[in-house]
């Protein structure tokens, strides 16, 4: 199984996988998968020749964040004075290639994970835009036959629990274990469905 995402999806996959280590071999890809625009130009190695059963897959916290351009890392976020990753159509568009690759490269079961929750006070990105995101990636999964894993408003109050504050999407290790719960429950059931596989 191979699990691609951003710093997210870095922080639940070791409780995912030691959850499903006696039923999956679970792998992240290299690094953060950060933005869609990323994703197609690194989707190819990421997938590489081995046969995956399932790709679970997520982007969006990336693309709907605004960083300045004459700053770097973390305090690039500003959505005041920033420019947007990726317009929502951009965004689409992109997930509609991406799906199409992974369809190209591989046979696999092919998950979606929608976007977290973002607090309001967040200096890069307007918590509205997470529900638009997600309403446009679940429209081009629909329409590919992907599944969804819709975890947004379950994230929500394990980001007012165990998040790292109002001004960061982040989360500390027990919201990740939580947030890690949800994704391996969601992944044992496609396990579990034998027919998922045929």
């Amino acid at each position: 199984m191979l699990i691609i995402g951003d710093s997210i999806s870095i922080g639940y996959t070791p409780f995912v996988k030691e959850a499903l280590a006696a039923k999956a071999e679970v792998f992240h890809n290299v690094g953060n998968a950060q933005h869609t625009r990323n994703g197609l130009e690194k989707i190819d190695s990421w997938l590489g020749d081995k046969e995956w059963n399932i790709i679970q897959i997520n982007w969006g916290l990336w693309d709907l964040c605004y960083r300045n351009p004459t700053k770097t890392g973390p305090k690039s976020r500003d959505k005041v004075n920033g420019v947007l990753t990726n317009e929502i159509d951009v965004y689409a568009a992109n997930l509609e290639k991406l799906v199409t690759r992974i369809k190209e490269k591989s046979n696999a079961k092919i998950i979606f994970v929608t976007t977290t929750y973002v607090p309001n006070k967040e200096p890069g990105r307007f918590y509205k835009d997470v529900a638009k995101y997600n309403a446009v990636a679940k429209e081009v999964m629909d329409k590919n036959a992907v599944i969804v894993n819709d975890i947004y408003e379950k994230s929500i109050p394990i980001h007012m629990q165990f998040g790292n504050g109002e001004t960061d999407v982040h989360y500390s290790k027990e919201g990740y274990k939580e947030l890690g719960i949800i994704i391996m429950e969601f992944l044992e059931e496609v396990i579990e469905d034998k027919n998922s596989f045929f």
